[in-house]
């Protein structure tokens, strides 16, 4: 439920996709949206008939008031990736807060891969961000979220505005994974230098189901536990953190660990998004 504090005139944005297996593939059965929120065209560039979609928001970034709300269901047998093309972007704010709420659901056997860019929070920015994965027995998940606070790159910090982030992994009713995060530029751990520990960009993986074979390959891959990642194992989750300065440096290293957990999560070889080549 949205923080009414937060919401105020602005976009509203509403995308819903359904996946289904059709034959030998994955076609996306249902797209309905409302506002600036969009998917291309689905692309298959696996030999599996995997579903690749690439969300859009036309206008390339979140206002104060703003509400955007993501609804991607994979029925079973289904696989899909879902990414994005670029960062999202929440814009400084007057005030008013902005909302980004996305709900995932996978359905029995299938397997949905949720790899979006990162998300910059610029200073002054307020909002709400909350993604939920909702599992039925047998569903799969690898996905990822990074948050950067500021504009490292160019010494743009995080020195006032709040986001509120949620990362949630139930299945069955019964929670897996339960992250929050509650940010506020200027007050706090964010105090010069912003971030936590001093640090703007923030980062989790989550694989389910997990276990200790996949620690240890994380381990390997990320050279974890480290300064900048860390991967654990809650029950049948795994669990990977970003905690550093570098969203690209975030990235690239759960890229890398996407890459050599999906053989043996998913069963196929890693084939990456077009989109991230160009």
């Amino acid at each position: 439920m949205a923080d009414p504090a937060l919401l105020h005139e602005g976009w509203r944005g509403e995308l819903r996709l359904g996946f289904r297996r059709r034959g030998a593939r994955t076609v996306l059965s249902e797209r309905r949206h409302r506002g600036p929120l969009l998917v291309q065209r689905p692309f298959y560039p696996e030999a599996d008939g995997t579903c690749h979609a690439y969300l859009l928001h036309p206008p390339g970034g979140v206002v104060g008031g703003d509400r955007l709300f993501l609804g991607a269901t994979l029925r079973p047998e289904s696989r899909a990736v879902i990414t994005t093309p670029g960062a999202n972007k929440l814009y400084r704010s007057e005030g008013h807060g902005a909302v980004v709420d996305q709900r995932l659901v996978v359905g029995r056997d299938a397997a949905l891969e949720w790899l979006p860019q990162e998300t910059i929070a610029f200073a002054g920015s307020r909002a709400r961000l909350r993604t939920r994965v909702d599992l039925v027995e047998g569903g799969r998940f690898l996905g990822w979220e990074v948050l950067c606070l500021g504009r490292p790159a160019v010494g743009e910090g995080f020195g006032h505005g709040g986001c509120r982030q949620e990362l949630e992994i139930w299945r069955e009713g019964r929670p897996l994974l339960l992250e929050r995060a509650s940010l506020t530029g200027g007050s706090g751990l964010l105090q010069g230098p912003w971030g936590l520990h001093g640090q703007p960009v923030t980062a989790t993986f989550a694989a389910v189901p997990g276990g200790p074979e996949a620690v240890a390959l994380a381990r390997g891959v990320l050279g974890a536990p480290s300064q900048a990642f860390t991967v654990t194992l809650l029950d049948d989750v795994l669990v990977a953190r970003y905690r550093g300065p570098d969203a690209g440096e975030a990235r690239q290293g759960f890229q890398a660990l996407w890459a050599a957990l999906r053989p043996g999560l998913l069963g196929r070889p890693p084939v990456a998004p077009r989109i991230w080549r160009t």
